[in-house]
């Protein structure tokens, strides 16, 4: 994909069907359908409005890139969510957040491109709130969706097999394992959840669901 434009268009008329059943399961998994939720590298912001449509979550999208929120923050107004949602521009390596912040933090794909994940994943459970949970990895939902959305992108990305095995085939447990071991997350706070559709990184704090940050949402720049 030559442009962010074309990325945005791509992720709308081929990715979009992954964020609900994603968001489905989250919530499901997690438990948590209310507080504070960051989507990192949140993009043009479908994966965190899934979320937040489908719960009572006040979310903040994450992004480095300010042209990829101002995407967000169109899907936002389409989608009537500007009294709970928000977009935020910030690099993962140094969130500008309190500890303890969110109840839930999710990341779909952008894991793979950080450029220090110890970093990102440090800065990630700084600001998780006491029984709060992490989504952070890939996926596809279904192997359905998955096969249908290949055969899409291989007119776009022809090397769509190669690179998707890349960043969420059999070998990807293994490496984040290695990355999380240089962390200071303790390793009984994390749970590597995967099969050959997906690919999440769970980590949790314990303590109270109520334990996180209070939060007004602003979209102001």
């Amino acid at each position: 994909m030559d442009n962010k434009a074309d990325f945005n268009k791509t992720v709308k008329e081929i990715i979009f069907p992954v964020y609900p059943l994603l968001a489905d399961d989250i919530l499901q998994k997690s438990g948590i359908k209310e507080g504070i939720c960051l989507d990192i590298g949140a993009g043009n912001g479908y994966m965190g409005l899934a979320l937040a449509e489908k719960s009572a979550l006040n979310v903040r999208l994450i992004d480095v890139d300010r042209e990829m929120l101002e995407f967000a923050e169109e899907n936002i107004k389409t989608r009537q969510l500007s009294d709970r949602v928000a977009t935020l521009q910030a690099n993962v390596e140094a969130l500008p957040l309190p500890d303890n912040y969110a109840k839930l933090i999710v990341s779909r794909g952008s894991v793979f491109f950080w450029e220090d994940q110890v970093k990102g994943f440090n800065e990630i459970y700084r600001v998780l709130a006491p029984g709060g949970m992490t989504f952070i990895g890939g996926g596809f939902a279904t192997r359905e969706l998955m096969d249908e959305i290949g055969h899409k992108m291989k007119d776009i990305h022809p090397d769509w097999e190669g690179h998707l095995a890349g960043k969420i085939g059999p070998d990807a447990p293994d490496r984040f394992r290695k990355v999380l071991s240089k962390t200071n997350i303790p390793e009984a706070k994390v749970e590597i959840s995967y099969n050959t559709v997906n690919l999440w990184i769970i980590m949790k704090k314990l303590g109270c669901q109520g334990d996180g940050v209070v939060d007004t949402i602003s979209n102001e720049r």
